[in-house]
């Protein structure tokens, strides 16, 4: 009998990202810049998931993330859990929390808005975290994360 289950390898220092909403798997490859590291990711999408339908998962070898960066994926996987992984075993578990203010990872919506004509980092600041709605704070245009680009 051939065994047809599709299984991914172990990582025996790192950190795995699960519960990352199907379609939202490269804006948060995008947002950590994960393009621009040389250790070994796998990524796999379309998960069948529970709570969200379908899923993505990350795992990263040797990478650790800053509380502060990880918690910039809560804009587009705020459900997102990470595991971090010593000697292939999972030491800590975390959940992203959306930070009060996001600097230089989206794009305004208004295409007004100065940060969309000039060199300058964007800044919004987020005034509902459950609605995950933010305050540009150069335009004050309030921008829903489900209809922005990353940068």
């Amino acid at each position: 009998m051939i065994n047809k289950k599709l299984e991914v390898s172990a990582i025996k220092d790192g950190t795995v990202i699960d519960h990352i909403p199907a379609d939202h798997l490269f804006m948060v490859i995008n947002i950590l810049k994960l393009n621009e590291i040389d250790n070994t990711i796998t990524f796999g999408t379309n998960f069948e998931s529970k709570k969200l339908g379908r899923k993505a998962i990350i795992k990263l070898s040797d990478v650790f993330f800053k509380e502060k960066d990880i918690n910039r994926i809560a804009l587009f996987a705020p459900q997102a859990k990470l595991n971090i992984i010593k000697d292939y075993k999972v030491v800590e578990k975390k959940t992203v929390e959306l930070p009060d203010e996001i600097f230089g990872i989206i794009r305004c919506v208004n295409p007004k808005c100065i940060t969309n004509h000039e060199k300058i980092k964007t800044h919004f600041k987020v005034i509902d975290k459950q609605a995950r709605m933010l305050l540009c704070h150069f335009c004050e245009k309030v921008t829903d994360p489900e209809k922005v680009d990353a940068l």
